[in-house]
């Protein structure tokens, strides 16, 4: 289950597979970190948290191996603090023909909606498309700043790949995002229409390919290959 990446004296870096929780939950299934914990205790170490990844999301997760890592790295994911920040860069696949004439642009306000979903916080009518930027065009409910990049890859059939570039990080915002612009990720089971044929998918079409970073002054970039099949047009 564990698929390392990158490891150094500070931080491990692993692949995450999708479907598996990164921490247990009420299902009582394997979780990634009971399998962290186990492998780094026999080698007298501690896994510490930095950031999550949904269950269904796949790809880079870095995990803290000293106390001075944990909070120079909780420090980068935290966009309300000074410090260089974590870039992150998701591969996405959604449906419908997204056409971008450059680089997207999706800045709608996130707030908690009902059953561990999460909501644009304003109306649906409310968002504009103004080239290929995303707002709303009245006044926001109360609600938290949520912004992210993309760009189009390329088409996949009936759908589109995209690469996504999350300035802030909402819990579930790459996944609200999409679906309220019209575009859902394929296999979500909290957003859009899973049950439909342009949406169904073996899983969440969610990858975090690659972070950059700088840890004791020291420059990453990790990346994690996209899955198989992936990117296939007969899926």
């Amino acid at each position: 289950m564990l698929s390392v990446l990158f490891r150094c004296d500070d931080f491990l870096a692993v692949n995450k597979p999708s479907g598996v929780s990164l921490f247990a939950d009420r299902t009582g299934k394997a979780n990634l970190w009971d399998v962290l914990k186990e492998q780094l205790t026999r080698e007298q170490q501690t896994p510490r948290s930095v950031h999550r990844l949904d269950k269904g999301t796949s790809g880079v997760l870095l995990v803290a191996l000293t106390r001075a890592a944990q909070r120079e790295l909780n420090r980068a994911f935290n966009p309300g603090i000074a410090s260089p920040p974590i870039r992150k860069f998701y591969v996405a696949r959604v449906c419908g023909a997204l056409q971008l004439a450059g680089t997207g642009d999706i800045d709608l306000p996130l707030r908690k909606g009902r059953k561990s979903r999460y909501r644009i916080a304003g109306a649906r009518e409310a968002i504009q498309r103004d080239a290929d930027a995303w707002r709303l065009s009245g006044e926001a409910d109360a609600g938290y700043r949520s912004h992210t990049r993309f760009r189009r890859v390329t088409s996949l059939g009936p759908d589109t790949l995209l690469v996504l570039a999350p300035t802030t990080g909402r819990t579930h915002q790459l996944r609200v995002h999409l679906a309220w612009i019209g575009h859902p990720i394929r296999g979500d089971h909290l957003y859009g229409r899973p049950e439909s044929d342009s949406q169904c998918w073996p899983r969440l079409a969610l990858h975090c390919h690659r972070m950059v970073f700088e840890l004791a002054q020291t420059r990453y970039s990790i990346a994690a290959p996209l899955p198989e099949g992936f990117t296939s047009v007969s899926d």
